[in-house]
């Protein structure tokens, strides 16, 4: 995995997306002294059957943060686009474009934007598309001529982007050693515990521990025999 960064933003759709896709690899980052921010296109509202969005909003919020925390991100900023129905479009991509405008990283860091996991199972719209326009976005930031409306609030292009690395990856082409940051990883996801016990009847540590420590082994046998979190990474 490309070592030569300081600053990463991390795009996603919802609370605990990076939880269940990366965050083993942000606690050794952070450990670094790197700087990672997270950036949510949504709060996650309609993601618990049993809780009006009004009030899911603000709890998944708090566990998103608290979460983050865990992992050493103090920065979570969220979009508020709609959860469940957030579009791919020029909006979407103007608020990531700002934000990578805002906090300058080499890498950015998102979610699998293909049509489905593994070639097994679909994935979800909102997936697709902050994956997507997270992608598209990382080369407008740079473009003074594409949504110059940023610069007029005062965000000056950016075309440091070196890297994007996709998480969720069914061809992963880079890895981040677990070892160290596994731990802290099921600690964080446990953060989302109310989102967590509507999800599964397992004990939610067992759950997990065990869901994310599976992945972490899967990736072991092609990079190098250790617990690891894979990454398809684009070069700009």
């Amino acid at each position: 995995m490309p070592a030569d960064w300081q600053r990463a933003l991390a795009v996603v759709a919802h609370p605990d997306d990076l939880e269940y896709g990366c965050s083993a690899a942000v606690a050794a980052w952070t450990d670094e002294g790197r700087e990672v921010t997270y950036l949510l296109a949504s709060r996650g509202e309609a993601g618990i059957d049993t809780i009006d969005p009004v009030d899911a909003a603000p709890l998944r919020e708090r566990e998103q943060r608290a979460s983050a925390a865990v992992v050493g991100v103090s920065e979570v900023v969220f979009l508020d686009h709609e959860d469940g129905v957030i579009e791919e479009g020029m909006a979407l991509r103007r608020d990531i474009a700002a934000a990578i405008r805002r906090y300058r990283p080499e890498l950015v860091i998102t979610l699998n934007h293909r049509d489905t996991w593994g070639g097994v199972a679909w994935n979800t719209p909102d997936h697709r598309a902050v994956g997507r326009a997270t992608l598209d976005a990382a080369g407008d930031a740079g473009n003074r001529w594409i949504f110059p409306e940023l610069t007029e609030r005062g965000l000056d292009p950016w075309d440091g982007v070196r890297w994007v690395a996709v998480a969720g990856s069914d061809t992963p082409t880079h890895a981040v050693d677990a070892t160290a940051g596994l731990e802290r990883s099921v600690q964080s996801l446990l953060e989302h515990r109310t989102y967590i016990e509507v999800l599964t009847d397992e004990d939610p540590e067992t759950y997990c521990r065990t869901f994310l420590t599976a992945n972490a082994e899967r990736t072991a046998a092609r990079f190098g025999g250790r617990p690891a979190v894979p990454f398809e990474v684009f070069g700009r």
